[in-house]
């Protein structure tokens, strides 16, 4: 895959976090378009896309964890 083509689909995925009505989607989108966004800064060599995006990946997979103990915790 061309570095164009996984930079335009990390595109689309974050534009198309701001549909995510639910919190819990919105957070596997951004962990889903981190994780492009990585692939696209190791491909381009550009290691504050990396570190940007790893930062995010790991900020939406800690807040993901943190809501789903909270909703099991709940019932």
């Amino acid at each position: 895959m061309s570095a164009d083509l996984i930079g335009w689909v990390a595109t689309a995925v974050f534009v198309g976090s701001y549909l995510c009505t639910r919190a819990d989607a919105l957070r596997k989108v951004q962990m889903v378009g981190a994780a492009l966004w990585i692939g696209y800064g190791v491909v381009m060599q550009a290691a504050p896309v990396i570190t940007a995006n790893v930062l995010v990946l790991c900020a939406a997979a800690w807040a993901s964890r943190r809501g789903a103990a909270a909703e099991v915790s709940a019932d």
